[in-house]
């Protein structure tokens, strides 16, 4: 009797094979990566490392010295994020319910100067996510001081050129919104007409 037959072919693998791209990328400040104008998160702990992104039509998957550290869906939305909860820091998880549209209607909400105020504050940011913070605590203020001064508020900051919550909030606590604002050739002015309202990021 001879020894036993051994098939010609191994079993097929369980999933079909999928052409892959590799590209190394460094984690930026916002603990997203970069793939086809698209970011996607990872732990925020390698916030500046060096990660291998393997590329698929459907999936983009992230590696770090070997090891995946994130898993995402590919998306085709350029200049928009990916983010999965747990790759925040917990800063920032209290923010995950808010949208970059959620945010231009409650600022509309306020007012116009708020509405183009946050719409400077998410405009200046390298991704505008990280604007998130300043805008939304500005929409809080309207829980203490009501809409009508803190438009007036934005008013102000858009009109001595400052951009954060906190310059809100120091106007609305020394009441100088109503104040009238200097008129010599130095005082920085913001043009409305210029600025790109919260319909820009939609």
């Amino acid at each position: 009797m001879g020894p036993p037959f051994t098939p010609a072919l191994t079993p097929l693998p369980d999933e079909p094979y999928a052409y892959a791209e590799w590209k190394r990328c460094r984690v930026g400040l916002d603990y997203h990566v970069e793939i086809a104008r698209h970011f996607y998160s990872v732990p925020f702990g390698l916030l500046r490392q060096e990660v291998e992104a393997r590329i698929t039509t459907s999936t983009v998957e992230l590696f770090h010295r070997g090891t995946r550290v994130a898993s995402h869906l590919r998306s085709t939305r350029p200049h928009r994020q990916t983010t999965l909860p747990e790759h925040m820091p917990s800063s920032h998880r209290r923010y995950r319910d808010w949208t970059l549209e959620r945010i231009g209607r409650e600022a509309a909400r306020i007012g116009p100067d708020a509405a183009s105020l946050i719409a400077v504050i998410l405009r200046t940011r390298p991704h505008p996510e990280q604007g998130f913070r300043s805008a939304i605590g500005i929409i809080g203020l309207v829980k203490r001081y009501g809409a009508e001064r803190v438009d007036a508020a934005c008013a102000r900051a858009l009109c001595l050129n400052t951009r954060s919550y906190t310059s809100v909030a120091a106007i609305l606590t020394n009441r100088s919104e109503a104040k009238a604002l200097p008129t010599t050739d130095d005082t920085p002015v913001l043009v409305h007409a210029n600025i790109r309202g919260p319909d820009y990021y939609h």
